[in-house]
């Protein structure tokens, strides 16, 4: 069958269920039927694309189309925004996306530049501007500014920010600093991070039997979670098992 005429089927069957889960009159479906891709065409501008603008759904997966197709679209926006007002909020939002972006120089620098004031120890800021360090191979600076965030601020709390510490370590070759952060965030951190880093770490460093327990052990934990939240640590715990694989053909 020529693929035409597969991607026009699609496209009918596509409409005709959207025409039934709207609501929308049946004659619809006959329309879409008879007309192939006109009536397709025009079922689309006169009926999805108006409930896509009015879905939360919609507007979310047309946002991720839209950053895939144009990634710097939403930073130009920002860096408008700014030059339009320069204030906190905005220079906040431009870093964000540059760090999210990995444009790690210019998220460093915006985040320093919120750094001062009555913002000079904000942690949020200090946390951003930690992960920019990091980001960009920095991670003694990265180090120091955690330390520095928890010095002006010792009752925050953050996962991530504890998780990006024990990396700075890892990679300032503090090795057993980093495995007793590593120990903790394998029971704390909410997600497979902490505990796959831990393990891996152990393994790097011939501590061979208590890596592949640290594995086991979240591949099972992992089995009795819910399906979604298998879907979303998917990459981490796709990897611990990678990991194990590579510690028992080592040992064999």
């Amino acid at each position: 069958m020529p693929v035409v005429v597969i991607l026009s089927l699609a496209l009918q069957i596509g409409c005709a269920v959207h025409v039934v889960r709207s609501g929308r009159p049946m004659y619809w479906i006959w329309l879409i039927l008879i007309g192939s891709y006109l009536a397709v065409a025009v079922y689309i501008l006169a009926a999805v694309l108006p409930d896509l603008r009015h879905d939360p759904r919609g507007r979310k997966a047309a946002s991720k189309a839209l950053q895939v197709i144009d990634p710097q679209r939403r930073r130009r926006e920002l860096q408008r925004r700014l030059e339009l007002s320069n204030t906190i909020d905005n220079r906040r939002h431009l870093a964000e996306e540059c760090l999210q972006l990995g444009d790690y120089a210019n998220a460093q620098e915006l985040f320093q530049s919120l750094l001062t004031g009555m913002y000079a120890t904000e942690p949020g800021f200090m946390l951003g501007l930690a992960h920019a360090q990091a980001g960009g191979g920095e991670y003694a600076a990265a180090r120091h500014t955690l330390e520095a965030l928890i010095a002006a601020n010792p009752n925050f709390k953050s996962s991530d920010g504890h998780l990006l510490y024990a990396r700075c370590l890892e990679e300032l070759g503090d090795i057993d600093a980093a495995l007793e952060e590593y120990r903790v965030l394998a029971d704390s951190y909410p997600g497979e991070e902490g505990r796959y880093r831990y393990g891996r770490l152990l393994g790097r460093h011939q501590r061979l039997a208590e890596a592949r327990d640290v594995f086991e052990a979240q591949l099972r934990r992992a089995k009795l979670m819910p399906g979604y939240y298998r879907r979303k640590e998917q990459a981490w715990l796709k990897a611990s098992k990678l990991e194990l694989s590579r510690l028992g053909a080592g040992e064999a």
